[in-house]
């Protein structure tokens, strides 16, 4: 992929970083829900929709109504958060929340239906697996084929402590999966790089080519299976999923998520 769109996006993210953290993430969104009669909100997120490898994992949590306690903490969006803080926060959340779901959808089923449905799905099966039945559902930036009340909240994880409980929640659990992966699937890094287009992924796909568990359907791991170039200015081989992913070109733990290199 050309130096151009690499700079491109990596000022992209760069920006998009900046942005993030002048947003304020409380319980705004959770109180004017409240104050129109809802009482069990459901905040809604994935993680992993930009990854070359493995599931795409969706969470669902329903906080109590005094989340102070979660604030002070400095609950807020997973990619603003190192390790230890996330680890920290998905014990404290655990141990306050009235339900919590997590669900996951495998490589096969995203190169079968594409990423954006993937995403619907893990996120649906999240919300039917909570042990609490939500009235309302807090969901960043998506809307679900689910009877309940919904609110589609961009940004949704850096504004709204629910979703961003979820994010924490989501992005815990799948980093915990790419760590037990990368002593299955030797050879890649999957414990470093969860498995995001970092140039280390890459380099190791085109040393071993992909294992059962990469999307094949994703233009990074395409070009490797069928020996052709990327197309120039797309990250994937699905043009819905081009257009959704661009918005994931986030630096998480130093590196960049996206396959821009």
């Amino acid at each position: 992929m050309g130096s151009s769109l690499t700079a491109r996006v990596v000022t992209a993210a760069t920006a998009k970083q900046r942005m993030l953290k002048l947003l304020v993430c409380s319980d705004a969104p959770e109180q004017a829900l409240r104050y129109r009669g809802f009482r069990a909100i459901a905040g809604v997120d994935e993680v992993g929709r930009g990854a070359l490898f493995g599931p795409v994992v969706a969470a669902a949590v329903i906080l109590p109504e005094r989340m102070n306690a979660l604030a002070r903490a400095g609950l807020k969006d997973s990619k603003q958060l190192t390790r230890e803080e996330r680890e920290k926060l998905d014990r404290r959340i655990r141990k306050v929340a009235l339900a919590i779901s997590v669900a996951e959808v495998d490589a096969e089923t995203i190169d079968r239906v594409n990423i954006y449905q993937a995403t619907r799905i893990a996120m649906l099966a999240a919300v039917q697996g909570l042990s609490l039945v939500p009235d309302h559902l807090l969901i960043d930036a998506m809307r679900l084929d689910h009877p309940c009340a919904q609110t589609k909240l961009f940004y949704g994880d850096a504004l709204s402590l629910s979703i961003a409980a979820a994010s924490v929640i989501a992005k815990v659990y799948r980093d915990h999966l790419m760590r037990e992966l990368d002593t299955q699937h030797p050879g890649y890094g999957f414990a470093s790089h969860k498995g995001y287009g970092t140039p280390e992924h890459r380099r190791s796909l085109a040393t071993l080519g992909p294992c059962t568990l990469h999307r094949r359907t994703f233009a990074p791991v395409r070009a490797v299976i069928t020996r052709e170039p990327e197309p120039i200015g797309f990250l994937f081989d699905d043009p819905l999923a081009n257009e959704l992913l661009m918005e994931d070109v986030l630096l998480e733990d130093g590196e960049l998520e996206a396959a821009a290199h």
